[in-house]
């Protein structure tokens, strides 16, 4: 039986994955800890694929003609009742952002709906260090735990359909970076040079679940 003090369910999605969730609940550290831990050790059962974990939530995939579905989700079970270890935290990465400008062409007219000051917002933003809770909906891309409740916001109304790669934004209660241009709803602060994807490198994206960062605002020359 699942982990009693944190409530999730496992569902088959076709006939080679299997999807762990736990989105019923607020996202939760203890949680996500649980879940890339699950990631690195099922990636050890023979016939699983690949593991891609989310926030609070897991997709295991798998080879059905190598193994059965019923292995792989008694293998999911037992691992996340297995005793809770805490692993080393993850690599600190020094982000950093050109707030405001051209930059974060959204900053002002955010710090006024906030009613706080252009430094203030920067500040507030800038103070957590940031958990990467996971890495996905397009290439690089890393989903922060760790804003400033004061900081969190609607999306926009109308998506923007070119949002600059690099570009450090808000929404909802997460604030990210684009690691591609693409289209977004999420408020522009700023930017950074980093870039988070490079499909040449031996490791294409530049950020893993676990790792932790820190937003630094560049001085202007």
């Amino acid at each position: 039986m699942l982990d009693e003090t944190i409530k999730v369910r496992l569902s088959p999605e076709g006939t080679g994955a299997i999807l762990l969730d736990a989105a019923g609940k607020a996202f939760d550290a203890h949680t996500q800890d649980k879940v890339w831990r699950l990631a690195r050790e099922l990636k050890f059962i023979h016939g699983v694929l690949e593991t891609v974990p989310g926030m609070n939530n897991l997709m295991v995939v798998f080879d059905p003609l190598d193994v059965d579905a019923f292995i792989v989700e008694q293998s999911i079970r037992d691992l996340w009742d297995a005793p809770y270890r805490v692993e080393e935290p993850g690599r600190i990465i020094d982000v950093p952002v050109r707030y405001g400008g051209a930059d974060g062409v959204d900053l002002e007219d955010f710090a006024r709906a906030k009613s706080l000051s252009v430094d203030e917002v920067i500040a507030r933003h800038t103070a957590p260090l940031y958990s990467v809770a996971a890495v996905g909906a397009m290439p690089g891309f890393v989903y922060l735990s760790g804003l400033d409740p004061s900081l969190a916001a609607p999306r926009l109304a109308n998506a923007r359909q070119g949002v600059p790669k690099g570009s450090v934004i808000i929404g909802g209660t997460q604030t990210g970076i684009m690691p591609i241009t693409a289209p977004s709803g999420w408020h522009i602060l700023g930017r950074t040079p980093l870039d988070l994807f490079d499909p040449d490198r031996e490791r294409p994206a530049l950020f893993r679940p676990g790792d932790r960062i820190r937003f630094v605002p560049e001085v202007p020359a």
